[in-house]
């Protein structure tokens, strides 16, 4: 996600259609509600430096916004992106008590149900704060983490997400954003979108049968 501004999101489901390529092996279908805890996802940022001012990084299930009229739980994330490129993202291993078998090549879907307050045709510095903000989905045989840069002095994402904010990758390709589609001239507040999207590259489970 990008641009600077405070990025807040709540995720309130996450659903999983894990396509075999090899038609012997059967699909995995996964949902995960966060009403009912984390579930074993865990979050994460990169593309920030350590040295910038109070990026605003919280993380963690917490209520869901009251106008959203749902009485439950999401999985809340948001950063201040100082650095124009804040990468906010959301992790969770699969392995063969899910259905991954060892070495089976796979074409992951996602239905994504989130919340946002970012409206519609805005003007934010760097960037609309809604229609700049992308959101990406995917999946890895190698588990993503952040890392140092000693060069840059960044943290760094180590797995492919793409080279731009707008840009697919190995990891994660890009799925749209999160514009909410109310007025800018409104007063923000949160509305619940739905996004649907199959990864744009194949995942090959690890020898372990994990992803």
């Amino acid at each position: 996600m990008t641009r600077r501004l405070l990025i807040p999101v709540a995720a309130i489901v996450v659903g999983l259609i894990i396509y075999t390529v090899l038609a012997s092996v059967s699909s995995i279908r996964l949902e995960f509600d966060f009403g009912e805890g984390a579930q074993g996802w865990e979050a994460g940022f990169a593309e920030y430096s350590p040295d910038m001012a109070d990026m605003m990084l919280e993380e963690g299930i917490r209520s869901l916004p009251s106008e959203l009229g749902i009485n439950g739980t999401g999985y809340y994330i948001q950063g201040m992106n100082r650095a124009d490129d804040l990468f906010m993202f959301l992790k969770r291993r699969l392995g063969t008590e899910d259905g991954i078998v060892p070495g089976q090549e796979y074409r992951v879907g996602f239905t994504i149900v989130f919340a946002s307050n970012a409206p519609s045709g805005a003007v934010g510095i760097g960037g609309a704060p809604g229609e700049s903000v992308y959101l990406k989905a995917g999946g890895s045989t190698i588990e993503p983490g952040v890392y140092l840069d000693s060069d840059t002095g960044y943290y760094i994402l180590n797995v492919d997400k793409g080279s731009g904010n707008s840009d697919s990758g190995e990891a994660a390709s890009v799925v749209g954003n999160v514009a909410n589609g109310l007025s800018a001239e409104e007063d923000p507040r949160y509305v619940s979108l739905m996004r649907q999207h199959e990864h744009e590259y194949t995942v090959t489970a690890s020898p372990a049968g994990e992803l």
